[in-house]
């Protein structure tokens, strides 16, 4: 019997009964990884071996999957780029190390998006990343790797960092749950940082209670990262089955308006409508809102402009001097030049000559800060609502997974995407999670919930309660041959 594509519940029944060890279940990880590589190309490393720590944790023996811009001591960490191709750290992250801490097992690294900079899960210097569910379309970024892990069944969870939506839109793509929580719930301590204001960790996993048994062991205060929180010291996975009647969520109508010609995404906003509706029969109230279609507009620019200031700085270090292959030059200007003109790829390098244009002092006022200020704009218009509404709820994408040959679907109308929405919960640190609803064209849909900052208990809750009525939880696109 496979026990890997079960439920976290499941596989620790298993475990508790002895039907199966942890070795055991080990060896099944390593066996799916190596069998899928080559067609998916989930990770960059698969490890030979693991150090086992026995502890009462739920999680314990659990096999999971770690982002390879996540630290692990004398375990290649390459985030994905030529830069960092044989950087091995010498410290652990702490998510990683709350992991080995609750005896969970470590099955590798995945793929990602270089530096975690893109959706598509095509840029990382190891190659492509194919969706489980049709190997001819991508699977979105930048977590491509840790969802398509998961959805494989090679492990029951995987750790993602999400920045704009990096797993959130991965996690819809491939039909399986993406939560990121409140900003600083967990310490980022040892994640290769992107956009520091924006950066979340958070997870992937079959099902919302999953999601919860995870955050449960990772979360809480860490003195090496001054932007976390206080644990809250609530177990989320306690929380999930309390009563949301009355509960009131909002849907944003601007967003919903759409061309007729567009099939797939009426499909879409149809499958959301008839969610909705499924919402109201088990008690919560969902109003339909209008928000100015200047602030919606303005979201995806904001994001561009702040996200590419901050990575510029934040990657400054790599240089070919502290970190990445140092190529024999005469002096360290060229040593530079050749360093991170052969390290980066085309879209990273566009992405830091945007950020270093951004931060001109001549361009800080105009571009720079005034993104500032429309981000604070979205939040506390946001945030307003979430005086009456303990979130909200909207179709995660505008369209399912494209193929490898086709552009994306940017547009849900002519001026956003339904997709920036997700970039909201990244301005205002909230927490956001996006599940499956449906199924369009054989491929998977998925809803997403957020709500006010902190509230990651309610928003789990919320979130477990819709997923029993859709009836998606546990879906699993592996071979159960292998």
């Amino acid at each position: 019997m496979q026990y890997l594509n079960l439920t976290i519940d499941d596989i620790r029944k298993a475990l508790d009964n002895k039907e199966v060890t942890s070795d055991e279940l080990f060896n099944e990880a390593i066996k799916k990884a190596n069998y899928y590589q080559k067609d998916y190309n989930s990770f960059v490393t698969i490890l030979d071996n693991y150090e086992k720590v026995e502890s009462n944790s739920i999680l314990n023996g659990v096999c999971y999957a770690l982002k390879d811009n996540i630290s692990t001591k004398k375990i290649l960490t390459t985030a994905s780029s030529n830069i960092l191709k044989d950087y091995v750290p010498v410290y652990d992250a702490t998510v990683y190390k709350k992991l080995k801490e609750s005896g969970a097992v470590l099955v590798g690294k995945t793929v990602m998006d270089e530096l975690a900079m893109g959706g598509s899960g095509t840029t990382g210097h190891t190659g492509i990343v194919r969706n489980p569910w049709d190997i001819t379309r991508q699977i979105g970024g930048s977590s491509a790797g840790s969802a398509a892990a998961v959805a494989l069944g090679i492990v029951p969870f995987a750790i993602g960092s999400d920045t704009g939506d990096s797993i959130r839109k991965p996690a819809s793509y491939s039909g399986v749950v993406g939560f990121k929580p409140t900003y600083g719930r967990i310490s980022r301590y040892g994640l290769f940082p992107f956009a520091s204001s924006l950066d979340h960790l958070g997870c992937f996993t079959r099902c919302v209670k999953d999601a919860a048994y995870v955050i449960d062991v990772i979360k809480g205060h860490d003195d090496k990262d001054m932007t976390s929180l206080n644990d809250d010291n609530k177990e989320y996975s306690k929380s999930l089955d309390n009563d949301i009647k009355g509960r009131k969520l909002f849907y944003i109508k601007e967003a919903l308006e759409c061309d007729d010609n567009n099939s797939e995404l009426k499909e879409i906003i149809n499958n959301f409508k008839q969610t909705i509706e499924k919402c109201r029969s088990i008690g919560f109230e969902v109003d339909e809102i209008s928000i100015d279609n200047k602030l919606l507009e303005a979201l995806y620019p904001t994001y561009m402009v702040i996200s590419c200031a901050e990575a510029t700085s934040n990657n400054a270090n790599l240089t070919g001097i502290s970190f990445g292959p140092r190529p024999l030059e005469k002096n360290v200007n060229d040593l530079i030049f050749k360093a991170r003109t052969t390290g980066f790829s085309e879209l990273i390098k566009r992405r830091f000559i945007l950020g270093s244009y951004i931060l001109q002092k001549e361009n800080q006022e105009k571009l720079f800060l005034n993104a500032c200020r429309v981000r604070r704009l979205i939040v506390d218009t946001i945030n307003k609502l979430f005086d009456k509404y303990d979130g909200y709820i909207m179709p995660s994408m505008s369209s399912i997974a494209v193929k490898f040959d086709e552009k994306e679907n940017q547009v849900s109308n002519k001026n956003f995407a339904i997709e920036h929405l997700l970039l909201i919960a990244n301005f205002g640190g909230m927490p956001s999670i996006s599940f499956p609803c449906g199924i369009v064209n054989n491929m998977p849909i998925s809803i997403n919930m957020t709500s006010g900052a902190k509230n990651d208990e309610l928003l789990l809750n919320m979130a477990y309660k819709v997923e029993e009525v859709l009836g998606y939880k546990g879906i699993n696109r592996g071979d159960d041959n292998v």
